[in-house]
């Protein structure tokens, strides 16, 4: 699993977050719930980065896709109450990366259970989106088209052009990527080439790549929004992927 400097860089925002905690079939959630009615067989399966549903960054978007998509979202724990500690953020971090990506790699068994029991439930139609790390389940959940629609912003994990051939052979999710100019992982070059394996009709289903300028990897969830270019990213971003996702889901 490949990720780079980008991943445990950023600004953690600021918020009081209205989703609670829930178990799910053993697995630890944050679940934003919407205000008023919504459907109840539609689910958002937000998949986070690095420092999983413990930050607030990730709670906040939380709260923000259910009240603008009107659907309940779920971000799993699927670090096992592990997380990348958030004080790995702070300047001179001295927080052992390297040591805590190797012994948490086995994230699906996580989502596994999660989907299990939501299909118990009655959930019939899942979507959804995924930062950095959080790309490479989206993918795999949209492989086995278990999922309706996928959005990825600055993905890492993923592998070019392999990853991008096996989401245009098999997937049937409709794929929107939020993309920016500064990206280890998802560089220009791996960017092009998805426009060439996905664009232009060739994925049948739906797929678009929104760019934006000046951001860096991380900007959809970690980015510095006292920057004004990072800020239009971020909104920007959520922007695209509530767009997408509401008009699919």
């Amino acid at each position: 699993m490949s990720l780079c400097k980008d991943c445990i860089k950023g600004v953690r925002h600021e918020g009081t977050a209205e989703g609670k905690w829930e178990e799910i079939n053993g697995v630890n959630c944050y679940v934003a719930t919407p205000s008023g009615d919504y459907p109840k067989d539609k689910v958002l399966l937000f998949c986070p980065d690095i420092f999983g549903p413990q930050l607030i960054n990730a709670q906040l978007l939380a709260d923000d896709f259910a009240a603008n998509n009107n659907v309940k979202t779920i971000i799993p724990d699927y670090f096992g109450g592990e997380p990348c500690a958030p004080d790995a953020l702070d300047p001179g971090s001295t927080f052992d990366f390297m040591g805590w990506l190797s012994t948490h790699r086995a994230i699906r068994p996580y989502i596994d259970k999660v989907l299990s029991a939501l299909k118990d439930q009655g959930i019939a139609t899942i979507g959804a989106t995924g930062y950095c790390l959080g790309a490479r389940p989206v993918f795999d959940l949209a492989f086995e088209n278990l999922i309706s629609v996928s959005v990825v912003n600055h993905p890492s994990a993923l592998q070019n052009p392999t990853d991008l051939e096996k989401y245009r052979d098999l997937a049937k999710a409709p794929l929107l990527i939020n993309s920016c100019s500064i990206d280890d992982m998802f560089t220009p070059e791996f960017q092009a080439k998805a426009d060439e394996i996905l664009g232009e009709g060739k994925f049948t289903p739906g797929y678009k790549r929104e760019y934006f300028e000046g951001c860096t990897h991380g900007f959809a969830v970690r980015g510095d929004l006292s920057d004004p270019k990072v800020k239009a990213g971020k909104e920007g971003a959520f922007k695209a992927a509530v767009e997408w996702i509401g008009s699919r889901l």
